[in-house]
């Protein structure tokens, strides 16, 4: 066994070209025979030989007048260096395969009222960088959102939490604020100067998860902040519907205000009272540390939680 201090110059002194040469010559009938094979002279591949002997310390193969086998040592490297020279063609083989670009299928499970700048801004970069990734967003209520989460069916889910689960991870992307809404048809849509009070009496379209033992709770004290019917005449899990439901004068319902926005210029929401001090949700990027990711979802995850990491907070409540 060679000693530590051995150990280390033979480490220093051999090279894979003295391996790939003593493997040829572990083949080979003579010296002159490997030469021929390796496209070199003669003298070079006993000069190999030569080197590699002086660094190992052994002679390595019994040559002389009608004599070319391999010594106990000879056929001891040659067991090392064939599995030597097998890993370098893997090696190379793997390196032929691998390329720079990120690619993968990246699968996003959002609740269906997320609207947010900056995961807006995080997918288009995303894309610009890594253009052979896709996507897949699956649109679901906020518990079913955080369920493919758990269940390995999704990268990444944004959504509304309620109980926050010890096998997850959560970072608060965005918070934003709920505002009471009317359609053209509603009585009220269109008149300003509009008190709380105003609103007493009306029926009402909601969320699921507007109720005051759910995500959305500050949104039906809201409701009841202003008096408006017990009666809930519509309700859905997603925003689309209730924004639906709202304009087509079913009743009063709260949207998130940024939602809202377009609506309200294009006429067809009516922006109801209160107007200050409005209730503020938080919105949640859920993941599971533990899930085995692709290249392209890890690629993206990080640039989200990078972003998250880097704006402050104040930009971005909507």
């Amino acid at each position: 066994m060679a000693r530590p201090d051995q150990a280390a110059t033979v480490a220093r002194q051999l090279d894979w070209n003295l391996l790939r040469t003593f493997v040829v010559l572990s083949e080979s009938a003579s010296v002159s025979d490997a030469a021929g094979r390796l496209g070199l002279k003669q003298p070079s591949v006993s000069a190999a030989l030569k080197r590699l002997e002086m660094v190992l310390g052994k002679q390595l193969i019994d040559r002389g007048p009608g004599r070319f086998a391999l010594t106990e040592a000879g056929e001891m490297l040659r067991r090392e260096a064939m599995e030597i020279n097998g890993q370098v063609l893997r090696l190379a083989t793997l390196m032929r395969d691998v390329t720079d670009e990120v690619t993968g299928d990246v699968r996003i499970a959002l609740a269906s009222h997320v609207v947010c700048p900056l995961l807006d801004d995080a997918l288009g970069d995303f894309h610009r960088t890594h253009p052979k990734a896709t996507l897949s967003i699956a649109v679901h209520s906020s518990i079913d959102a955080i369920d493919a989460v758990a269940s390995g069916r999704a990268a990444f889910a944004v959504a509304l939490v309620r109980n926050h689960s010890p096998k997850l991870e959560y970072a608060r992307l965005y918070r934003e604020r709920f505002g009471l809404f009317c359609g053209p048809n509603h009585p009220l849509f269109g008149r300003p100067g509009l008190k709380p009070e105003d609103l007493a009496g009306f029926t009402a379209v909601s969320f699921d998860t507007d109720r005051l033992q759910d995500v959305l709770r500050q949104v039906a004290l809201l409701r009841a902040r202003v008096n408006l019917s017990d009666q809930i005449v519509g309700t859905s899990s997603a925003l689309e519907e209730v924004r639906r439901m709202i304009i087509a004068g079913l009743g009063i319902g709260a949207l998130p205000v940024h939602v809202a926005a377009r609506d309200v210029r294009d006429g067809l929401l009516w922006p109801l009272p209160p107007h200050e001090n409005l209730p503020a949700v938080d919105v949640y990027l859920t993941h599971n540390p533990k899930a085995r990711l692709n290249r392209a979802e890890a690629a993206l995850l990080g640039m989200v939680l990078k972003r998250i990491a880097d704006v402050p907070m104040a930009e971005r409540t909507y």
